[in-house]
């Protein structure tokens, strides 16, 4: 058998998967032949495979350099439930377990091994690995080793050494981010000028981007996207403070959401449990600093919303690529404003950086601010900054699903710049705009600037239109803001031609945010499916937690889904359903057949009619207009409502909208009646203030919340 054979048979056998995506064979076939490769893979395109199959295949043990315990932990986990003899190196190891990792390496016991870059590099560690055989070298989140790039570790510079003091172990490299710039000094400071380069595309389909530029009421917007489209599903919240990170996750625990603090300021302890809840629970969001998510490799986050401006394109897709690892639809949702611009500014004005570094950072934060700004398919601009070119327009962002209405903004924009250069280019927004709107206060009057030509010039725009028309100002180059960090904007160049009137400008209208339910991207499972999907989960959670690992360990959304589509009776036949291979169809093929054998459909079965209300429900339709459209009354429909809130399938939430104290006494009237609740009494009591549809409603989520 050929190694192409073998591998395939690991791929299959090992991993539970029928065949590769495109490059990953060619990526194992040119490590497994000794030669150094380059890997820029979009997250979730299953770039551990290209060096684990390798490392299997090849003599040696497969040492993995990796930037953080949790994603060590993770991998380690999974490679052992696939029978893979794995394990890592890093400061969360006692004495005893080091020293014992330390002798299965050198008795060859070990096929892969994950450790930090810190301790590959001591002398130690590196006069053990010159005792042993090594199969290859895989260097993960390779973005490190570039001071260009967002997340640069300095130990990963020293990665150079393994070229030299290892000249016969084939290197990889790895990331899902690099521009051109930081693809360049990978390779230099790794020394890679021979390596193959693989770039498979940065695009991830499945995720789709959305920004709003109205953070006045974020926190409003947060929670409706949280209930509306993904509750009680996990997700990521990045705040640009520690402070606002837990004020946003305080204030999300009082909304009902199982949300969790975690950022630097947290005692290690706090971090690590916290990270650990996310990992291993359901319907977990996180609010954190980007302190977190690096090596996260949780499949099922629905959702990262960013609640600031990041600081460059490059740490925006790595931590929106956290979404969707498992290629099920996901959303990215980022709210910004100006003061995030020039708090970003500062910060790198204010940093120890050198003058290159600081006009990079500066260039990086611009090209930020005008994704931000585009009028154009979102997709298109942040994979063109990677080099990866898009023909088309992706038509799942929000450009592309709700085209904003743009503007001549010409004149306005020429009353903006004469502002700033008549008020001396060194105020703010604000300021700038109460000259504009005409606002005799004391600070104008003082400055003098009650007299300038351009007071009270600008009253056909409101405070929010102005901020929006400096706010695009600013993205497209014709302002800047101060470099000495106080906030205060100063014409560009580049001005010039707008001033003259040479050039017309179009500029995006500032929108109303829409209200209403998004339509989910995701199936939603209902009736008889919806209970064998939770079935499904439970028992994987069972299992998962009887090891003492994360759920998505055991098998991925993806598996379970295969299961309910195929509904497998053999051992034979699961083992044809992806994601499970050799070692996983012997340790728990049997009980999830015994699952599926022993489900019970009748006990679960939602009605025809109840299942298409719920649909229709599902896509953003409320009980009246489902009424009408079905030739139905509101009532039924409301019925039909309630046995899915009774199921876990919907919300009450969602279904209606009632003021807290009358809500809370349907419910105390109800429990007054013991385990069987009628709802006319509580009516009559109610003095018929709620109909039985909503009663019913309300009696549902009741009886679900005392059977949980």
């Amino acid at each position: 058998m050929n190694t192409r054979d073998t591998s395939l048979q690991i791929l299959q056998q090992v991993f539970g998967y029928s065949s590769y995506r495109q490059p990953q064979q060619q990526i194992i076939d040119t490590l497994v032949r000794g030669e150094d490769a380059l890997v820029l893979m979009p997250t979730g395109g299953g770039k551990s495979l290209c060096y684990q199959i390798p490392a299997l295949l090849r003599s040696g043990v497969g040492i993995v350099i990796s930037p953080l315990i949790a994603l060590m932990q993770d991998q380690v986990a999974a490679l052992r439930q696939a029978g893979v003899a794995a394990g890592a190196l890093n400061s969360a190891l006692s004495a005893e377990e080091d020293a014992r990792m330390r002798t299965l390496l050198r008795n060859g016991e070990l096929q892969l091994l994950y450790v930090a870059p810190e301790r590959l590099m001591t002398s130690g560690f590196q006069s053990l690995l010159q005792q042993i055989d090594i199969a290859l070298f895989a260097i993960d989140e390779a973005h490190c080793v570039s001071q260009w790039g967002h997340d640069f570790r300095p130990e990963y510079i020293q990665l150079s050494a393994l070229h030299e003091n290892f000249p016969g172990v084939p290197r990889v490299a790895l990331t899902a981010t690099a521009d051109e710039l930081t693809r360049r000094e990978i390779i230099q400071r790794l020394k890679l000028e021979r390596a193959r380069h693989f770039i498979s595309g940065f695009d991830r389909p499945n995720i789709r981007y959305r920004v709003s530029d109205d953070s006045s009421n974020a926190r409003q917007q947060l929670l409706r996207f949280i209930q509306l489209n993904y509750a009680q599903q996990a997700g990521i919240v990045y705040c640009l403070s520690r402070r606002k990170v837990e004020d946003t996750a305080i204030w999300l625990q009082k909304q009902g959401i199982q949300a969790l603090p975690y950022h630097a300021g947290m005692s290690q302890q706090d971090r690590a449990n916290h990270q650990d809840r996310f990992l291993r629970e359901d319907g977990v969001v996180m609010v954190a600093t980007i302190a977190f998510g690096m090596g996260i490799d949780k499949p099922d986050v629905r959702f990262v919303v960013h609640m600031n401006l990041p600081k460059s394109l490059e740490a925006y897709y790595q931590e929106t690529g956290r979404a969707g690892r498992d290629g099920e639809p996901a959303e990215a949702l980022l709210f910004y404003n100006l003061q995030d611009v020039i708090t970003l500014r500062q910060f790198v004005e204010q940093s120890d950086a050198d003058e290159l570094h600081k006009r990079i950072e500066t260039q990086k934060l611009e090209r930020m601010l005008g994704y931000c700004e585009l009028t154009s398919c979102r997709r298109q601009a942040l994979l063109a900054y990677f080099g990866d070119v898009q023909k088309e327009a992706c038509g799942n962002c929000d450009t592309c699903l709700n085209p904003p209405e743009t503007w001549d903004g010409t004149v306005a924009a020429q009353k903006a710049l004469s502002c700033v250069h008549h008020t001396g280019q060194r105020f703010g927004v604000n300021y700038l705009i109460d000259v504009l709107l005409g606002k005799n206060n004391e600070r104008i009057q003082r400055f003098g600037h009650d007299r300038v030509s351009t007071f009270g010039i600008g009253t056909e725009l409101d405070q929010k239109q102005w901020r929006s028309l400096f706010r695009q100002l600013i993205a497209q180059g014709y302002l800047a803001v101060d470099q000495e960090g106080h906030g205060g904007l100063r014409l560009s160049e580049s001005c010039r031609p707008l001033l003259r009137g040479e050039v017309r400008l179009q500029l995006r209208r500032l929108q109303k945010e829409k209200s209403g339910k998004l339509r989910k991207q995701r199936t939603a499972y209902q009736g008889v499916q919806g209970a064998l999907w939770e079935a499904l989960r439970q028992k994987r959670l069972e299992l998962a937690q009887e090891q003492g690992v994360p759920p998505y360990v055991i098998f991925h959304d993806a598996t379970l889904m295969a299961m309910m589509e195929y509904q497998p009776q053999t051992l034979e036949q699961m083992s044809r359903i992806s994601g499970v291979g050799e070692r996983k169809l012997e340790a728990y093929g049997q009980a999830f057949l015994d699952l599926l054998a022993d489900f019970d459909a009748e006990a679960t079965l939602v009605t025809d009619t109840v299942s298409e209300s719920l649909d229709l429900f599902r896509l953003g339709m409320d009980a009246e207009n489902i009424a009408r459209r079905r030739g139905l009354k509101v009532s039924t429909i409301l019925g039909h409502l309630a046995k899915g809130i009774e199921q876990g399938l919907v919300e009450l939430a969602e279904v209606i909208t009632l003021e807290e104290e009358l809500l809370a006494s349907a419910r105390e009237l109800m429990l007054e009646q013991g385990e069987e609740i009628r709802l006319g009494p509580v009516h009559e009591a109610l003095g018929g203030a709620l109909d039985y549809g909503v009663l019913a409603c309300i009696r549902a989520d009741l009886n679900r919340r005392l059977e949980s």
